[in-house]
């Protein structure tokens, strides 16, 4: 299982130089339902068209949410290890309640800073270009 952050999504709506392999997409993907509110933000501030809201909904479609419930906020509201901006710290107790739940998981992002800190919390990230 893969816990997808807005950065990887995000590069691959907007076709980047630097996106994920197209083999990530066959994983099962999960993240906090902020995934979305921060996606859509994005094609907002950028007025995009139909064609890549279209995008959006089948790339949203392909992972399931972790909703910010209370035990993830409440994570979210401690330390880390790392200084964490506060998106990051919601990604980050989300991805820690998902392991919880199923085990075992690894972070697709390409934020240096969120992989650093996952990593304090011995989250795994997935290798990406």
């Amino acid at each position: 299982m893969i816990y997808l952050d807005t950065s990887v999504l995000l590069a691959q709506l907007f076709s980047e130089t630097r996106r994920p392999p197209s083999e990530l997409w066959n994983h099962t993907l999960v993240s906090s339902r902020l995934l979305e509110y921060e996606s859509w933000n994005r094609v907002h501030a950028y007025a995009l068209g139909d064609a890549e809201r279209e995008g959006l909904r089948a790339l949203l479609a392909t992972v399931a949410f972790v909703e910010l419930e209370p035990s993830v906020l409440q994570r979210a509201l401690e330390p880390f290890e790392r200084p964490v901006r506060t998106l990051d710290a919601l990604h980050l107790a989300s991805a820690a309640f998902v392991r919880t739940e199923v085990g075992s998981i690894a972070i697709a992002s390409y934020d240096d800073r969120l992989l650093a800190a996952a990593a304090t919390l011995d989250l795994e990230a997935y290798s990406l270009p």
